[in-house]
């Protein structure tokens, strides 16, 4: 395994601006990871972009009962396709990051994550639709997973993996 990078290693600089880095759910099916994410996110006090078509009605319960009683909590934006949110929050290239089973760009581990990333996330059984992942192979990572007997992990799970990652270079 390579040796952390200083950036990850470093402690956060007290001048700096704060992080706000975003989660960004394209088209999520499962109310409970929703909810799960949600919650990791009102932990780190980052904002939850939900990019629809959702598998759910966002006041279903069971996102609510993931996320406990935090989900009130969340910083929660819409929007009802990608490109609205292309076009409503206009990112720069290097500010995406992009997760996926085989993301061509290498591991997790690998990209120094600026304080205003934004990190996105597929649905859990498909991925990331074609239209993100078009032309951006170089901005898709993954998670490293050692066993053959796995083909994928619970989206919660991982996107929780990622976040705390991405986030570890500012967090004190």
């Amino acid at each position: 395994m390579p040796e952390p990078t200083a950036a990850a290693t470093a402690a956060p600089d007290p001048e700096a601006p704060r992080a706000d880095m975003k989660v960004v759910l394209v088209h999520p099916e499962i109310p409970g990871n929703t909810g799960t994410i949600g919650r990791t996110c009102v932990a780190l006090d980052l904002e939850l972009i939900l990019i629809h078509p959702l598998g759910f009605d966002i006041s279903d319960k069971s996102v609510r009962r993931a996320g406990l009683d935090y989900w009130k909590h969340v910083r929660l934006s819409e929007y009802q396709s990608w490109q609205d949110f292309i076009a409503a929050r206009a990112p720069r290239e290097e500010q995406l990051f992009l997760f996926e089973n085989d993301g061509e760009g290498g591991s997790v581990y690998e990209p120094v994550y600026p304080g205003d990333a934004y990190l996105i996330f597929g649905r859990e059984t498909k991925g990331l639709p074609a239209e993100v992942l078009e032309s951006r192979a170089k901005r898709t990572f993954h998670l490293p997973m050692r066993s053959p007997h796995i083909r994928s992990l619970n989206l919660a799970n991982a996107a929780t993996a990622v976040i705390y990652q991405a986030m570890r270079a500012h967090l004190s």
